[in-house]
């Protein structure tokens, strides 16, 4: 297992992003298919300016991505990079449940509660 000081900058990168919730709910609507940013700033008492601006980070990170469509230009998320960042989450995961097991294996030979 990589030590905590090992960092993966596209991996802090996406998580920093998903840190505000206004991004977390665009990929969450992105989840369900492609949008415009306008499509995407309708339900928000943003600006377009502002949804764009955060279509920009989320993309930076790599979990968005924006293609050209005529004058359109659609929003989809990259499920792949999203795979990444649960991947990690499901190591810490299991890495955490290991631990404690072995606690509570530990703990079990006990039969004194100090």
């Amino acid at each position: 297992m990589p030590s905590p000081a090992t960092s993966d900058p596209d991996l802090d990168h996406a998580f920093a992003a998903l840190g505000d919730p206004v991004r977390r709910a665009l990929v969450s609507r992105l989840a369900r298919g492609e949008a415009t940013v306008g499509e995407l700033a309708e339900p928000f008492d943003l600006t377009p300016q502002a949804i764009s601006h955060h279509v920009g980070v989320l993309r930076r990170c790599g979990l968005v991505e924006q293609r050209r469509d005529g004058t359109r230009r659609p929003c989809r998320l990259r499920v792949d990079q999203l795979a990444l960042l649960g991947a990690w989450i499901d190591d810490q995961r299991r890495a955490w449940n290991d631990r404690l097991d072995a606690l509570d294996a530990h703990l079990g030979g006990r039969t004194d509660p100090r």
